[in-house]
């Protein structure tokens, strides 16, 4: 008998009694291909989180002392980005080391079924002799982050869409948007008497597209002293872009206390908080925090600048959403024709499932510039896994221009902080607020309308007073709150909401954060 056969399982016609029935049993059992995904990135997170975290090795000290100068001169050639000239709608072109980005990233395209390793030859950059010869004509000379081009705005022009580089930070813009604010991956001990860690994305996958396919699927690993993770993300390019995100995280240690889908951005005046030797009305990337409860209830609480760092939270049982978002859209409240602050989107994370009770969380520290962050929101849990436990989540991060979800009452259009003209004396710590709410639930209220305000404060707070009137200018109607500030060393909270005669709410919560002077 005949015993050569190929490998492979031939047709039944083909088959030879004994031969042909070995040939079967190995085609019944033989796995079939299975397409490269989260699970196998989940695996090689969970090993590294049953080890002890191995720091990255010592930057090139040549790299790592370029000037800001000197490492924007070394440039990534445009047509030697992954997937150009091909029918893809998606390129990818890479950052180089150096300066402050001196951890090579593990890259790989993923083709079918297939990882493959990708190096980026220092060929690749235009470096304009900043790079020694032996690194410039590297075969592998590294990539500290990446970036995604789509013809965001014109079918004509690849636009950059997504940005990673350092750490675990990435940001994402829409059409007619401008970068501001960052996401993370992870954020451990942000808040607290633990010193902040800032694990980082070791390792990128990025799925070739079909020609034409307008979702672009990417699978990164993370790695820090204190927890692993696995994520797989699907971008949606378009006017509000939308980000998909499933993780999986591994932790090390069981007192670390993580910040799940942490947002980091920058206030450092608004109305607010103006200051008065800046010719520009307001600097901020973003201006609130709105987080939305699973009970339906809206908050709207503006950023400030403190003078030290300041930490508020709203605890609840099941979370709607949150974002840090950036609501007017008015050049003339910025009068920057570089910076574009009045385009740069907000963010909003969207959660899959219920993600159990915790609190979302707000970090503010002073900035002296714009060119510093000084805002961070993320999700506590409330019970925070053990190690060797993984907690699995999936959300959505949009980047908007508009609110994300659509207010069904009014919502805060501006908040200002400062008295009008008094005949009195102003004591130092007599306060005062204007807060102009817009929206349908006010449009077509007469003028003499009976809106209540329901106000509140904490114990720092006495001689509480509010009224609410039309405001013609907005079609919307205004607050104005005042107050006596017992202790200017304590924090002062403050709530106020519109609600009509009968007691049902008209807008959302607007929650403000005095911070100690």
């Amino acid at each position: 008998m005949d015993m050569r056969f190929e490998l492979g399982c031939p047709r039944p016609a083909a088959w030879r009694f004994r031969a042909g029935a070995l040939i079967l049993l190995l085609c019944l059992v033989a796995p079939a291909a299975r397409a490269f995904g989260l699970d196998d990135v989940a695996r090689q997170a969970e090993t590294l989180a049953r080890t002890a975290y191995q720091a990255p090795p010592p930057p090139d000290p040549t790299l790592a002392a370029l000037s800001y100068d000197d490492y924007r001169r070394i440039r990534f050639k445009p047509e030697r980005a992954l997937w150009h000239g091909t029918a893809s709608l998606f390129e990818v072109q890479f950052f180089p080391l150096g300066r402050g980005f001196t951890r090579p990233l593990r890259l790989y395209e993923v083709v079918g079924d297939t990882p493959r390793p990708l190096e980026i030859p220092g060929a690749d950059y235009n470096d304009e002799g900043v790079l020694p010869p032996a690194r410039a004509q590297s075969a592998d000379a590294g990539a500290a982050g990446w970036r995604l081009k789509y013809p965001l705005n014109d079918p004509k022009v690849f636009d950059e869409v997504v940005v990673f580089l350092g750490a675990s930070y990435f940001r994402a813009v829409g059409a007619g948007q401008h970068y501001g604010l960052s996401a993370r991956g992870l954020a451990v001990d942000t808040a607290g008497a633990r010193a902040e860690e800032f694990p980082a994305f070791t390792t990128f996958w990025l799925q070739r597209p079909a020609p034409g396919e307008r979702s672009f699927t990417f699978f990164a690993l993370l790695d820090g002293p204190s927890a692993s993770g696995a994520y797989r993300f699907v971008l949606h390019p378009g006017k509000n872009t939308a980000l998909d995100v499933s993780a999986r995280i591994y932790p090390r240690k069981a007192e670390a206390t993580p910040g799940l889908a942490p947002l980091t951005s920058m206030f450092l005046m608004g109305e607010n908080q103006p200051v008065s030797n800046d010719y520009r009305p307001e600097v901020h990337d973003s201006d609130g925090l709105m987080v939305q409860t699973g009970d339906g209830e809206r908050i709207w609480r503006p950023l400030t600048n403190p003078s030290r760092p300041f930490v508020t939270s709203f605890a609840m049982s099941r979370l709607g959403g949150f974002g840090l978002m950036q609501r007017d859209r008015a050049f003339r409240s910025y009068e920057d024709l570089e910076a574009h602050y009045q385009s740069r989107p907000g963010a909003w994370v969207e959660p899959h499932g219920d993600w159990g009770a915790g609190r979302v969380e707000l970090l503010q520290f002073h900035t002296p510039d714009e060119t510093n962050d000084n805002i961070v929101a993320y999700w506590v849990p409330k019970q925070a896994p053990a190690p060797g436990t993984p907690l699995a989540l999936e959300y959505t991060i949009h980047w908007v221009l508009e609110g994300v979800p659509p207010a069904a009452g009014a919502t805060v259009l501006q908040t200002r902080r400062g008295h009008g003209y008094r005949e009195a004396v102003i004591q130092p710590n007599d306060m005062q607020f204007q807060i102009d709410f817009v929206g349908r639930a006010l449009q077509g209220l007469p003028s003499d309308a009976a809106i209540d305000v329901a106000a509140s404060g904490n114990d720092n707070v006495r001689k509480l007073r509010a009224h609410a009137y039309p405001n013609p200018q907005t079609g919307g109607w205004r607050v104005s709150l005042s107050f006596e500030r017992i202790d200017a060393a304590k924090p002062v909270e403050l709530r106020a909401q519109l609600r009509n005669a009968a007691g049902a709410i008209l807008s959302e919560t607007w929650s403000y954060a005095l911070a100690p002077e």
